[in-house]
């Protein structure tokens, strides 16, 4: 169980983060100055499949074209797709995002990087505000210090009426002062906040963080069709996990999901693990929104990576049972154990998407949203060369961040 945090200063924090920075092996010189030719896979790109393909790494980038020096890896029969980029993450590998130590932080961004998740934004949970300054000002050094993409804070200001696995007792209304306080306390690293915009301050709050370049999301709301619009129309561009922890759609009452789904403005968050969704609304919300407009989430919590067992969100207890994780008192979901990887396998397998339209959702779609898509989030000359390796079956077989392998795959 992660032990939280206490008091650190910038010196101890930065030689903990030495220690613990995920490492990487790289047995292809692709950052030991000689460039790198991945060759013959499917190479997924904006404008298609490149059947055939090849990507071009020198040092830390895609470029155009590989030097007569350049070694050649052939991946034939595979294909090489973008690092995937998480939204909304909140630990895994046995560590948690809202209450672990700096190593807890690491061991969890190592976890899922492993699985292809290059680019994550680390999500908190509901908490005393004080702690949640707190734990912005520990996340934003590793925001700095390029560990992570940013800062999600997920409550308090959500609806009692759909907490999910958030603590009651620590919700409150979102009232713009308080608001404001968890963006300053992020130094800039702020990339979202979820909240319940009906409840009092809800579209002031949304105004100011659409002001300070914060994604305004839509979750754990009772909000109505109208309430969702108004949402909308003051600056929210996000639905926090699309379904979940809000009122389901009808007939009479079309709620938020109908306003999230049909404005061109927003991005539906996803989480395809076939616990939180029926194929069938995966499927209505991809046909509705458009494959442009939707981003596959982990929503992740410490047992992502790690196994069953018993685990801390925030301050309450979660049972993890079969992969499936959920509040021991209660029995609400709570958080997933979902890695990317396996999301992306899913989405093609069971759900029949087509491979564009997945790495569309799981990649292009969160840099845009993040306002990263001119480094990461597709495999074009210029960007990262950050990348996965997935066999004819879509299983993982390797990984590339900034040009070094974390995953380094296994051919022949």
């Amino acid at each position: 169980m992660a032990t939280p945090l206490g008091a650190r200063d910038s010196v101890e924090f930065a030689a903990t983060a030495a220690r613990a920075r995920p490492a990487t092996t790289n047995p292809h010189p692709a950052t030991a100055g000689t460039p790198l030719v991945l060759s013959g896979a499917n190479v997924v790109r904006p404008t298609g499949t490149d059947k055939n393909g090849q990507v071009v790494i020198e040092g830390t980038r895609i470029t155009g074209t590989a030097p007569e020096h350049a070694q050649v890896l052939d991946v034939t029969g595979n294909w090489l797709v973008p690092g995937f980029v998480d939204l909304h993450n909140h630990g895994g590998g046995g560590a948690s995002f809202t209450s672990g130590t700096v190593d807890d932080v690491l061991t969890g961004i190592r976890t899922h990087r492993n699985h292809g998740t290059t680019t994550l934004v680390a999500s908190t949970v509901t908490g005393d505000m004080d702690f949640l300054a707190q734990r912005a000002g520990l996340l934003s050094e590793l925001a700095e210090q390029g560990d992570i993409a940013g800062i999600h804070f997920e409550g308090p200001f959500i609806s009692p009426c759909r907490k999910g696995a958030h603590s009651e007792e620590l919700l409150r209304h979102p009232d713009p002062a308080e608001v404001r306080k968890l963006i300053d306390a992020a130094r800039g690293q702020a990339r979202m906040l979820t909240l319940a915009t009906e409840l009092p301050g809800g579209i002031d709050s949304v105004r100011l963080l659409a002001e300070h370049g914060v994604i305004a999301a839509v979750g754990h709301t009772d909000a109505t069709y109208e309430q969702t619009v108004e949402a909308i129309d003051a600056g929210a561009t996000v639905a926090t996990h699309l379904f979940n922890a809000m009122p389901p759609l009808g007939h009479r009452t079309p709620g938020p999901i109908t306003a999230l789904l049909e404005d061109e403005r927003i991005t539906v968050e996803l989480i395809d693990d076939g616990t939180h969704l029926h194929p069938a609304a995966l499927q209505l919300a991809f046909h509705h929104a458009g494959a442009a407009r939707v981003a596959l989430i982990t929503d992740a919590m410490d047992a992502a990576g790690f196994g069953d067992g018993r685990y801390l969100l925030g301050p309450l207890e979660v049972e993890v049972s079969e992969g499936v994780a959920r509040l021991v008192e209660g029995g609400s979901i709570a958080g997933s154990t979902l890695t990317l990887d396996r999301a992306f396998k899913r989405a093609v397998t069971i759900d029949r998407l087509a491979v564009e339209d997945v790495v569309a959702a799981i990649s292009a779609n969160p840099a845009r949203l993040l306002g990263m898509d001119d480094r990461i989030g597709s495999l074009e000359p210029g960007k990262y060369a950050d990348l996965v390796l997935l066999d004819h079956q879509f299983d993982l077989k390797g990984v590339m961040r900034r040009g070094e392998w974390v995953v380094a795959p296994q051919l022949g």
